[in-house]
Parts: structure tokens; C-alpha cells; sequence
């Protein structure tokens, strides 16, 4: 009871002051009523949710992403917008569990070494710059399209920054090809990131169809990158030098836990083409190599990006609320007059949303708009090819640039925004336009 009350008062509260603030801008014929208002009230937590979400932090505060997420969720259902049940039902438990499936799967992989002896067989075969520049796209591209791509990021980039500092070349270069080919190769399966993940349970579309939609984009997109970082970079990559032979250092291995969650993966990888719901096989995956006789669990839920998890739910929440309040099917009839069926015209909204808000963000807007359209599935594979590319346009643009850029700061190197821009801002435009041509 005093929760109802409490959140009735504030419901009032902010309806009194939506009702001023609607008289001083339209003036005093303005009359809010408790649909408009409901309406108004969905939009100002929409607004400042996602405000916090784009800047990543509440100017003044401690509240980052996922406590703005969390917040405005909560507001959702402290006003009236959403009811509990139907809070609850925004959720896309197959999203969360997916992702919480393949992460589990990710931090067994890093805690047993298989990145390093990865690395290692790279660099044993190396023998110049630009090979060392194609390895490190092609694997980052390659783990990106089956695992999470930010966890890939996360691992890679201690070792590459590693490795170039033992070869005693330019690690800017070779740093900045990490995110840029991991956003990409994650463009290519429905694992590869966090908002293909979201459009894979909303879309329904099988695996293999969005994989085979996909890839070719993706392999356009590292070929495009490699080309692009070694014109830049001439001095460093169109040279006939050849790299000393190194060493690779002495690395403690869990060969059992390699083979086993090596095996997992494979295993997971021909269920996900086969038809299996992926969120099924990557939770059962993820819970089966949590039985290990070596590796404590606690280990392996520290590498769980749990903030993550806890965003996604509160934006599931935030949006619903938004759809429910605002987003009628007058209002999608009428954006629908922006022709977003044309892949150029929704990849260019997709892109731009993209970069203001995130990725993540901008496929839950686009949801009611894509879901109405004329050919849902081909629309869905043109939001995530348009989301996941746009992520290389700016050093902000994605979360695994700056995952690169925050380990390779605290490695001495400095990433800056412009580098990155005068290399992701070509190849986003090409790889977007690919795609449109391609879609």
C-alpha cells in the first residue's frame, strides 16, 4: 500500500509538472489528460534513459549504463506506463539467456589459454608485418562471428599489444585492426554480438539463413579492413622487412579444460546450423563446462559481464513501456511514410541511431518500425548489418572500441578519436553501402 501510494503521488507529481511545462510551450489551451500524460511521462524516462546511455555516464552521479537501464525500467512501472506483468513479459529471456549462455562459454575459453595458444601458433608462422596484420583481423574476425565479439576484444588486445612490443613495431596499427575487423566478423552469424543477438529472437530467422546472408558482407568487410589499415599505414605494412624470431613466452595451460570447451564449442557451432534454438544449446553449452574439476566456478562468473545482462533487461522494459505509451499503429503508419522497406533508407536511419544512442539501443527503437514491415526478415538482416558496421565510425561508436582503446591506455598507448575516425569512417561507408548493394 505504501508503494502504491508513494508511486501514485509521484505519478501525480510528474503529471503536474508535465501539464506546466506543456502550458508555458503550447500555451493554457493545452489540456492534459491522463492519456497524453501517460504518454509524456513514457518519453521523459525514454529520453533521459537513453540520454545516459549515449554520454555513459549521469553527469553528477554514479549511475553509468545499466543503473540508467535499471532506473528507467523501474519509472516505467513506478508511473503507470508499464504494469509489473507486463514489465516482466518485455523481457526477451531467450536474448539474456543466449547471451549469458556464450558468455560462459567465452571466459572457459580465456581461463584455459586457447586465446594465447592461438596467438602463439599465429606468431610462430608470421614472418612480416602485414602477415601479422592479416592474422590478427582473420582471427579476430573469425572468433567475432561465433563468440561475443566485446569479450573477443576483451581478450585479443593484451595479446596483440604484447606481441607487437616484442616484435618492437608501431602498436597502433595493429591495435586498431582488433575492433575494427571484430565488429564486422561479428556482423556475420547471430552470436557475433549483442544486437544480432536480440534480432535472431525477435526475427525467428534460422541460423544458417542469417550466416548465409551475412557472411559475405563480413568477408567484404575484413578484406576491406586489412586493405585499408595497410594503405594508411604504408611505412609500417608495404615493406619488404622481415620480423626477428621471438619467443613466446611461457604460458601456464589447462589443456583438459581447452579440449572440453573447445569440443563444447564445435559441438555448439553444427546445433546452431542444424536448426537448434540457440539459446537453448549456448545455456546448455555454458552450463555444462561450468563441471570441471579445475576451475572454480566464482572464476568464471567474474568474466560474466553482468552490467550487460542487467542494461538489457531495463531496456527491454524501457522500450515496451515506449511502444505501449507512444508508439501506436498510427504513429508506425505514419514513419512508415520514410519508406524504411528501401535497405538504403533503413540502413542510413539504422547507422545514424547507431552512433547516437548504440547499437543495442537503436534495434529496440527500430523494433515496432521493422516488425511492420513488408518483408520483415530481409528488413531485420539490413538493421543488423547496418547496426554492427556503423559500430566502426567513430571510437564511440561501439563498445568494443573502447574496450580496445581502455586496454591499450592502460598498455601506454593511446588510441585516439581521431586514428580511429580517418580509418572506421571509410570502411563503415563501404561496408554499409556493400551491404545495402548486397541486401
Amino acid at each position: 500500500m505504501v508503494l502504491a501510494a508513494a508511486g501514485a503521488s509521484l505519478a501525480g507529481l510528474a503529471l503536474f509538472a508535465a501539464g506546466a511545462a506543456l502550458d508555458v510551450l503550447f500555451g493554457p489551451g493545452f489540456t492534459l489528460n491522463r492519456r497524453n500524460g501517460t504518454a509524456l511521462l513514457a518519453i521523459l524516462v525514454f529520453a533521459g534513459t537513453y540520454f545516459v546511455i549515449a554520454i555513459g555516464k549521469l553527469p553528477g552521479f554514479q549511475l553509468d549504463r545499466a543503473g540508467a537501464a535499471l532506473l528507467g525500467a523501474s519509472l516505467m512501472v513506478g508511473l503507470g506506463v508499464l504494469s509489473l506483468d507486463d514489465a516482466y513479459r518485455a523481457i526477451d529471456l531467450d536474448t539474456i539467456t543466449l547471451l549469458l549462455g556464450m558468455m560462459i562459454v567465452v571466459a572457459n575459453l580465456r581461463l584455459s589459454g586457447f586465446f594465447r595458444v592461438t596467438s602463439d601458433f599465429v606468431v610462430a608462422r608470421a614472418t612480416r608485418p602485414l602477415l601479422v596484420l592479416i592474422a590478427i583481423v582473420m582471427v579476430s574476425g573469425l572468433f567475432s562471428a561465433f563468440l561475443v565479439n566485446d569479450a573477443v576484444c576483451l581478450v585479443l588486445t593484451p595479446l596483440v599489444l604484447d606481441l607487437v612490443r616484442r616484435l618492437q613495431r608501431d602498436p597502433v596499427p595493429y591495435l586498431m585492426a582488433i575492433p575494427l575487423a571484430s565488429n564486422i566478423g561479428g556482423a556475420a552469424t547471430i552470436t557475433g554480438n549483442p544486437q544480432n543477438m536480440m534480432i535472431g529472437a525477435f526475427s525467428r530467422i534460422p541460423y544458417r539463413a542469417f550466416a548465409g546472408a551475412l557472411w559475405p558482407v563480413a568477408l567484404f568487410g575484413l578484406l576491406s579492413t586489412i586493405l585499408l589499415i595497410a594503405l594508411v599505414y604504408r611505412h609500417e605494412f608495404l615493406t619488404r622487412e622481415r620480423l626477428p624470431e621471438i619467443t613466446p613466452p611461457q604460458t601456464r595451460y589447462r589443456s583438459a579444460l581447452m579440449l572440453k570447451s573447445v569440443a563444447v564449442t564445435a559441438v555448439m557451432m553444427v546445433l546452431f546450423f542444424a536448426g537448434q534454438p540457440v539459446a537453448k544449446v549456448a545455456i546448455v553449452g555454458g552450463a555444462f563446462l561450468l563441471l570441471t574439476r579445475k576451475v572454480k566456478s566464482e572464476k568464471v562468473y567474474r568474466e560474466i559481464d553482468w552490467p550487460l545482462l542487467l542494461m538489457f533487461v531495463g531496456l527491454f522494459v524501457v522500450v515496451a513501456g515506449l511502444e505501449k505509451a507512444v508508439i501506436t499503429p498510427d504513429f508506425v503508419a505514419a514513419v512508415g511514410g520514410l519508406d524504411l522497406d528501401a535497405p538504403a533508407t533503413l540502413s542510413l536511419i539504422t547507422a545514424g541511431l547507431s552512433n547516437v544512442v548504440s547499437n543495442v539501443p537503436a534495434v529496440l527503437v527500430l523494433k515496432p518500425f521493422v516488425s511492420s514491415a513488408a518483408d520483415p526478415q530481409k528488413s531485420w538482416l539490413v538493421v543488423a548489418m547496418a547496426s554492427t558496421l556503423a559500430g566502426n565510425f567513430t571510437l564511440v561508436g561501439s563498445v568494443a572500441n573502447l574496450i580496445v582503446a581502455q586496454k591499450a591506455k592502460a598498455g601506454g598507448v593511446d588510441l585516439g578519436f581521431w586514428p580511429h575516425f580517418k580509418l572506421g569512417a571509410p570502411l563503415t561507408l563501404a561496408t554499409i553501402c556493400f551491404g545495402v548493394w548486397w541486401l
